[in-house]
């Protein structure tokens, strides 16, 4: 176990992999103008460029964390790592729609193997405080990463082409499969372990479809049919197999039931809020897509600063108590995000909100992570991995769909957009509320 260095290659591997998920996640919002004006995609179809990734991702979590518990985080992931770049390299290449929504949902399923994978090696490799510093470090990410994701996505569409933004993971994930193979302890999973067929085809179908029913362009209604009535098969084969993928035990704890609860709202208000506010700032203030994306470093460099501290006020406030003020201050500047009008400006209407929102982001991500694997024994450490990957990304799409319709109920922009930002404000408010009840109660038990 490693346990008393502060950074290591394996904490390398482990935040290097997660950025390049996050990197993909983030960046199609300041790149899918030029991707439509290159491949000539109209709205419809612009938008499967996006959905089919997400379908994917979000499909596939629960095997991918599961995975590795029976067949090895090793081997599992650099067989994610394999996927994730050769997917990467194709949609870099894609000269048609076919072609990128494929490699977009080829890349979705390489995901869904490294998120939950990453996080439970960080679980196996960790422990004490080493494991309270990683967790901090992968939380922060998290947030991190998807800000300067915009930030780096404004960069290659307005200088250099969309395409770099998808090249670049191909050598990355070369180095980390070097790094994986040189670094990673190799092990051999369950020896006894078996994978529950019923639970995954389920799971699939079910994830899948539910995913769909958010993103999706048709037929809605039906599938989130067919993902209520998979999921529901899928909890009754969980609750009676031997060996489930999702053991629903690790819904018996209070603390981690919280932190799915709090993680799915959170991030639904954060996906809306990266996703709306550099359109806002270049429809209302004229920012181009590189501009959109720099004017974000208010949040980025605060929410840096602040997430280097986490392991010190985790040990100071414990876990509930830093996540219970990180919401709190992130309800604070999404509410004050609410009031912006062009004559405010971006200073005053943006950037000092964005300041509150990245300390808040900063305190809380880490945390949330920290509570989902709180109390787990090493065989559940991919399956709760899973489930926090999951509550993320599903969190993340349903509160885009939110905001977004919320967003467009009026033909004015901004008080679309303000009515947007105060829906965020809702959904975070039911996260603080989520955190006093469950989680803060949970881990005083």
């Amino acid at each position: 176990m490693t346990k008393n260095k502060r950074f290591d290659w394996i904490l390398l591997i482990i935040l290097f992999s997660y950025f390049m998920i996050l990197l993909d996640n983030s960046i199609i919002f300041t790149v899918t103008v030029k991707i439509a004006q290159e491949l000539r995609l109209n709205q419809q179809t612009l938008s499967w460029v996006s959905s089919a990734y997400s379908l994917t991702f979000g499909g596939f979590l629960l095997l991918g964390g599961r995975a590795g518990d029976l067949f090895g985080r090793r081997r599992v992931f650099e067989i994610g790592l394999v996927i994730f770049g050769l997917g990467s390299l194709i949609v870099g290449l894609a000269f048609n729609a076919p072609m990128i929504i494929a490699a977009r949902a080829f890349q979705g399923i390489g995901s869904a193997i490294l998120a939950p994978t990453t996080l439970a090696i960080l679980m196996d490799t960790y422990e004490g405080p080493a494991r309270v510093r990683a967790i901090a470090y992968y939380g922060a990410m998290a947030g991190i990463g998807a800000s300067v994701s915009l930030v780096i996505g404004g960069i290659f569409a307005s200088l250099l082409t969309w395409r770099v933004g998808f090249f670049i993971n191909v050598p990355i994930s070369i180095w980390m499969l070097y790094l994986a193979i040189r670094h990673l302890k190799a092990d051999h999973g369950q020896a006894d372990g078996k994978l529950d067929w019923v639970g995954t085809i389920t799971s699939l179908i079910g994830m899948s479809a539910l995913v769909y029913s958010i993103v999706g362009t048709w037929a809605k209604l039906p599938a989130l049919v067919l993902a209520v009535v998979m999921l529901t098969g899928f909890i009754y084969q969980e609750w009676k197999t031997a060996q489930p993928i999702m053991p629903l035990r690790l819904f018996a704890d209070r603390e981690r039931v919280g932190a799915y609860l709090g993680r799915f709202l959170y991030l639904g208000a954060m996906l809306g809020f990266w996703f709306i506010t550099p359109q806002l700032m270049q429809n209302q203030l004229g920012f181009s897509a590189l501009m959109a994306g720099v004017a974000f470093f208010p949040l980025t460099i605060v929410n840096f600063i602040v997430a280097l501290q986490v392991a010190r006020l985790t040990a100071k406030w414990g876990n509930g108590g830093l996540l219970v003020t990180g919401i709190g201050l992130t309800l604070l500047g999404m509410f004050w995000l609410s009031f912006f009008a062009p004559s405010i400006g971006y200073w005053v209407g943006i950037a000092l909100p964005m300041v509150v929102i990245g300390v808040g982001q900063g305190l809380a991500l880490s945390p949330f992570t920290a509570a989902g694997v709180a109390h787990t024994q090493g065989a559940d450490a991919g399956a709760a991995s899973g489930v926090v990957n999951v509550m993320h990304q599903i969190g993340g799409s349903v509160g885009l769909s939110i905001l977004v319709a919320v967003q467009n109920m009026t033909n004015n922009s901004v008080l679309g957009f303000r009515n947007a930002i105060l829906t965020g404000s809702g959904l975070l408010l039911l996260a603080l509320l989520a955190a006093i009840f469950l989680i803060v109660p949970g881990e005083r038990k």
